[in-house]
């Protein structure tokens, strides 16, 4: 069997990334489950996991990663930093058309680079493979029972990116008491949502029923988690059908301002597309705001579907308000501003604990088809580019992008 080399790179994008594919631990699993395989690691002073860990784990460390066969990494690489005639593994974000990495995609395409983009990757069923949807539900949820217990003065906890690991973060919540009279609505059932679950079954609340949330009165903190069906009906009287609605969004409309009225805190987990309704609008913040104080929005589509979420927000500054009168920024604590959590990049305020959960994915579901046989076409399917500087069949209609039109 042939030798191959795996390299994994240092995250040049700014603001910095800590984030890394494998762990140590998990390259040395890489190399006993595939002993063609070795795998290199670029130094890197910013990564949760230091150079000397690797080092201490056997594998080696190597500034010049240009004799590797596949290059591994997170976020976007930097266009000066793409080895020519390389195959890559990272987040490209450009398969939606972001007019911001159009000439990141260009210069791969110069370089003849084999991009192979994390988020595409999919099973026969179009069921995405990897990815970091669990922990931005984790750190969401989190997040938003951290901003409830500051606007209302409950209790404090420590921002999530000030502990070591999940397990402190999961001690933090024993600080968390909540009034009887609580509800919080959770939206979405992928990954994302089911990270958030996590969160909530660590704590004081009992889950009821969609029905059961609207219509009875509760002596104890209560949540519920909603499928797209329990908060959007189609616009005339017909039964919900999910495939339609994702065919035909526009026949539909959002019906959450039911839940929203209901509600001390909203956490957005959803998938949402830009032909889906609108989940939440300005004129129904405004009537929910009289109860509804927090939105932990995770799943984060700026201006979307959530009037609220007017930017991202940032791991140091997580947090801003919205006037729903005015629909304008405020200050997340003004008495009357729904508070609104933001952060577009959640993950990372646990860097160890996510890589170990993505680096767990990546061994489970796409090394083998990348290294040894692919009879899915696992790779082949969530390749945007091919070695010859062309765009791959499903991903010609980035033609267009390309070229600014």
């Amino acid at each position: 069997m042939n030798q191959f080399k795996l390299g994994l790179i240092k995250e040049g994008k700014v603001p910095p990334d800590k984030r890394v594919a494998l762990s140590p631990d998990q390259c040395v699993l890489v190399q006993k489950k595939f002993p063609n395989v070795k795998v290199v690691v670029q130094p890197s002073p910013i990564r949760c996991f230091t150079d000397q860990q690797y080092l201490d784990a056997g594998i080696a460390m190597q500034e010049d990663l240009s004799d590797c066969d596949v290059l591994m990494g997170i976020k976007e690489v930097k266009v000066e930093d793409l080895i020519p005639n390389k195959k890559y593994l990272f987040f490209s974000h450009t398969f939606k058309k972001q007019p911001y990495n159009r000439a990141l995609l260009q210069a791969i395409l110069d370089k003849n680079i084999q991009l192979i983009d994390y988020e595409i990757l999919k099973n026969l069923a179009g069921k995405r493979l990897i990815g970091f949807g669990r922990y931005a539900g984790i750190v969401g949820c989190y997040n938003g029972f951290r901003l409830l217990g500051l606007k209302h003065k409950l209790y404090a906890l420590k921002p999530a990116h000030e502990c070591h690991d999940r397990v402190e973060l999961e001690e933090e919540l024993k600080k968390v008491v909540l009034p009887a009279s609580t509800k919080i609505v959770l939206s979405g059932f992928g990954r994302v949502g089911h990270g958030a679950r996590e969160i909530l079954d660590l704590l004081p609340i009992v889950e009821v029923s969609p029905e059961e949330y609207l219509q009875r009165e509760f002596n104890q903190a209560v949540f519920t988690q909603l499928e797209a069906e329990d908060y959007y009906v189609r616009k005339d009287g017909a039964a919900f059908e999910k495939s339609d609605f994702y065919k035909n969004g526009t026949d539909y409309k959002s019906k959450f301002i039911d839940y929203a009225k209901q509600s001390d805190m909203y956490v957005a987990c959803h998938y949402w597309a830009n032909s889906n309704p609108l989940i939440l609008t300005a004129p129904e913040i405004e009537i929910a705001a009289s109860r509804l104080k927090v939105i932990s929005d995770v799943s984060c589509d700026i201006k979307g579907p959530i009037a609220s979420t007017l930017r991202p927000s940032t791991i140091a500054n997580p947090f801003y308000g919205y006037d729903p009168k005015s629909g304008t920024e405020c200050d997340a604590f003004d008495v009357d501003a729904v508070a609104v959590m933001a952060v577009d990049n959640l993950p990372c305020e646990l860097p160890k604990d996510a890589s170990e959960d993505f680096g767990n994915e990546l061994l489970k579901y796409i090394l083998s088809p990348l290294i040894v046989e692919d009879p899915e076409n696992v790779i082949g399917r969530g390749s945007e580019t091919n070695l010859n500087g062309e765009l791959t069949e499903s991903y010609q209609y980035l033609q267009a992008y390309l070229e600014n039109k």
